[in-house]
């Protein structure tokens, strides 16, 4: 192979980047070609040229077939025929206006044949941070899109395996600790990139206290009421330079892994009523889209092997447990809880099993 012949993820990453920006894609696989695009971004001409390949479909989620009543004969997916009415396919895409518009049929979904592909398609616009539904058009007319191998991006998306790459570490003295310093850990998915904040120098051979921290842009910046991440953030680093050294984790996992376009959307729909769990499977994702395996990688990357968790999510400790680092313990870090975020947390307690 030519040594600059592009990997499977880059061949990822180049899909994404074409759907992201709104343009129709090619996937080639055993049963044909299949065009691809995402119904969030696409524009109208694109949207007009794909309505008009007979057999095309708006592909969504189960979860959010489930909130539209619609059958999904394909388990975790669900086909119908496209809509020629874009705004409708917005609609049935995006929950936003669920509420004022609740009445959006008679629709009929799809079943039967081989659906690999319509799945893969609607993984392809979830990883690229988007609304999880995807327009899907079986054609040989390939003209004017870029190609891509479905096998080549199912293999990107399946990997077992994971690394990371330490890039670069500094010392960065913290307001909450003093001696402080960052590393930079880049994945091999593709990914972006996440960092650890090591305070002191904590023993090797001793369980180290950590703090796993998803970041939340609108928490930890902007001091949001409406979730408890900046005061677990800012909590757990107090904790960590008064217990002499330990390691809080800042994850790139914005939104519980959906991104922070789509936590927007959820917080929409929490004003609507719903609670945090209800708002993800309303816009189609599960419950919690986050892979923590790059926690361990980069603790066993700082020579650190049993630790001690900050965390009230049991999904955190068992998580460290598969992926060979003893937890020796876990630290509750129940601050933060305001009037506006009672609701959530309770919810978090209720649903999603905190211990809170």
């Amino acid at each position: 192979m030519n040594a600059f012949t592009s990997n499977d993820q880059d061949h990822l990453e180049q899909c994404m980047a074409e759907l992201r920006r709104g343009a129709v894609v090619a996937l080639s696989a055993s049963g044909g070609t299949v065009l691809v695009a995402s119904a969030e971004t696409v524009d109208a001409a694109r949207f007009t040229a794909m309505h008009g390949v007979e057999g095309a479909a708006l592909v969504l989620t189960g979860r959010r077939a489930a909130v539209l009543k619609l059958r999904a004969y394909d388990g975790d997916i669900a086909r119908l025929p496209m809509p020629a009415d874009r705004r409708l396919v917005q609609a049935l895409s995006d929950p936003a206006d669920d509420l004022a518009s609740p009445m959006k049929g008679p629709l009929t979904t799809l079943r039967g044949g081989d659906v690999a592909v319509e799945r893969l398609a609607v993984d392809l616009c979830k990883v690229a941070r988007l609304l999880p539904a995807a327009l899907v058009a079986r054609t040989d007319d390939q003209a004017g899109v870029m190609q891509f191998e479905a096998a080549r991006l199912t293999r990107a998306l399946t990997a077992t395996t994971l690394t990371v790459e330490r890039f670069s570490d500094a010392k960065v003295p913290l307001s909450l600790a003093a001696d402080a310093r960052v590393y930079g850990f880049r994945p091999s998915d593709g990914g972006p990139d996440h960092y650890a904040i090591v305070v002191g120098d904590p023993p090797r051979k001793e369980p180290v206290l950590v703090r796993a921290h998803s970041e939340c842009f609108t928490g930890d910046h902007l001091g949001s009421l409406k979730c408890d991440c900046g005061p677990q953030l800012r909590a757990a680093l107090a904790q960590i330079s008064a217990n002499d050294g330990g390691i809080l984790l800042y994850l790139a996992q914005e939104g519980r892994g959906i991104g922070m376009a789509n936590k927007l959307r959820a917080y929409a729909l929490q004003d609507q009523g719903f609670d945090t769990v209800d708002a993800n499977h309303r816009l189609g994702f599960e419950d919690d889209e986050r892979d923590f395996r790059v926690a361990s990688l980069m603790l066993k990357s700082l020579g650190f092997s049993a630790v001690e968790v900050m965390t009230n999510n049991p999904r955190k400790t068992d998580a460290f447990t598969r992926n060979g680092i003893k937890v020796t313990a876990r630290v509750p870090l129940a601050v933060g809880r305001t009037d506006e975020n009672t609701a959530y947390l309770d919810t978090k307690a209720a649903r999603s099993g905190h211990l809170l």
